[in-house]
């Protein structure tokens, strides 16, 4: 295994929120306004000074130099993921595709080529184009990568026990890191918390040492499922390990403040959540910086941090965003607008829960209803989902099936934002009997 083909570990995840951070002078727009071939705009130099930006710098030279290799552009193709994963730039992605057609170009019909602009249409969330390229390459060779890609592209369109299909493949091919984080997040996704936790510590122990990034993204879903299972210093830890295998790793930030607020240090989890925002300001990442700033009584800085969310939060991530107005009950037309996008290119657990629950915010209890279970139907413990799925059933008028739902979101509590938490609270008052 080449050691750049590590960075699609997590692809399968990266996909479930867009980033909205400033580009840098070698996005999309730039390299447009450079050159139209896409091999002249890949190689177009960066102004970037990090190690990662010296490593795609040198893997430029490589690709340029006469008598590169296809590796080379394939190199670079999968270091420009990499960089835009950990520091939140879709432009990367742009420079990613831009790679995989100069390998095309230059090598017709390759495999590789096509697997590397599979990943990137997945990144953009055009998730049946991606879907059939992975169908393209399974049918022409036996590859644990391609199962890879073709079980992400069907997972984020609702279609998981195909999708599981695919991850089996992958782990009857070949048992390492990628299969392990793939079966992590099925189980996880299924309900099976403790078997998502034993995958994922595979998944650490097979990561490479010579991509941090990856180890990182694997310790910070170990992190996630501590939390969920309250156990609050093992999922500190966790994200502890996180930070120091990539210690701008916007996620881990934000797991370790989930960690501090559900253990009640609020003002500990402040510096740490804006760090957290700072390096991915998206949606999910300033609502939960909004809610730990007013239960510190900083009510001014929250409404700050939420204008930001409400300025850019629809080109950041649309499906969070829409869950945001929804939850507040401002511009609903727009969550519901934003909803339907959404399930055009998509139809997983979280999008149909985001659906419903701007259905429910508008008035459409009975289309809510049906739709939040859907969402219920594969199993996925998650607090936010049974926590709609409650106030969801208790507007239908089925108190008993209310209860249930708030009675499984109390349980994992320690997952919810703390405006949830605190609706959660209301509801149980008004629901005694749970």
């Amino acid at each position: 295994m080449k050691h750049w083909m590590f960075v699609l570990a997590g692809l399968v995840f990266a996909a479930t929120a867009a980033s909205g951070c400033q580009r840098r002078a070698t996005s999309a727009h730039a390299v447009a306004a450079i050159t139209t071939d896409a091999c002249a705009a890949a190689l177009a130099p960066g102004s970037g000074r990090s190690d990662r930006d010296r490593a795609i710098t040198q893997a430029q030279q490589q690709a340029g130099a006469r008598g590169a290799t296809r590796d080379a552009f394939e190199r670079l193709g999968y270091l420009y993921v990499a960089r835009a994963r950990v520091a939140n730039d879709p432009g990367d992605y742009t420079l990613a595709d831009l790679a995989a057609g100069c390998l095309e170009s230059r090598y017709p019909g390759d495999a590789g080529a096509l697997l590397l602009k599979g990943h990137v249409l997945h990144q953009l969330h055009r998730f049946s184009e991606a879907e059939r390229i992975a169908r393209t390459l399974v049918a022409r060779r036996t590859v644990v990568l391609d199962y890879g890609l073709l079980g992400d592209t069907l997972m984020e369109q609702g279609r998981l026990a195909e999708a599981a299909e695919a991850y089996q493949r992958m782990l009857d091919l070949k048992p390492f890191y990628q299969s392990y984080t793939r079966a992590a997040h099925l189980r996880w996704l299924r309900g099976d918390l403790e078997g998502a936790i034993e995958s994922i510590r595979l998944a650490i122990a097979s990561a490479s040492p010579r991509d941090p990034e990856s180890a990182a993204w694997a310790w910070t879903r170990l992190a996630v499922y501590e939390l969920q299972a309250a156990r609050f210093t093992a999922a500190r830890a966790a994200a502890d390990s996180a930070l120091r295998y990539q210690p701008d790793y916007a996620a881990a930030h934000l797991a370790r403040g989930r960690v501090l607020l559900a253990i009640g240090r609020h003002a500990d989890a402040i510096p740490i959540l804006r760090e957290a925002t700072r390096l991915n300001p998206v949606p999910e990442y300033q609502w939960l910086l909004a809610d730990a700033l007013r239960l510190e009584g900083r009510g001014s800085e929250a409404e700050e941090v939420e204008q930001e969310l409400m300025t850019r939060g629809a080109i950041a991530d649309p499906r969070t965003h829409a869950l945001y107005l929804a939850t507040r009950r401002i511009s609903v037309p727009r969550a519901l607008a934003l909803t339907q996008e959404e399930l055009q290119a998509r139809a997983d657990v979280f999008t149909l829960d985001a659906r419903a629950w701007a259905l429910a915010a508008s008035g459409r209890v009975a289309e809510a209803h049906q739709i939040i279970s859907r969402a219920l139907a594969e199993g996925t413990q998650d607090a936010r989902l049974f926590l709609h799925a409650g106030v969801i059933s208790a507007a239908a008028g089925r108190d008993r099936e209310a209860r249930q739902w708030l009675g499984r979101a109390e349980q994992l509590r320690p997952m919810l934002l703390p405006s949830e938490a605190s609706e959660l609270t209301r509801r149980l008052m008004n629901n005694p009997k749970t």
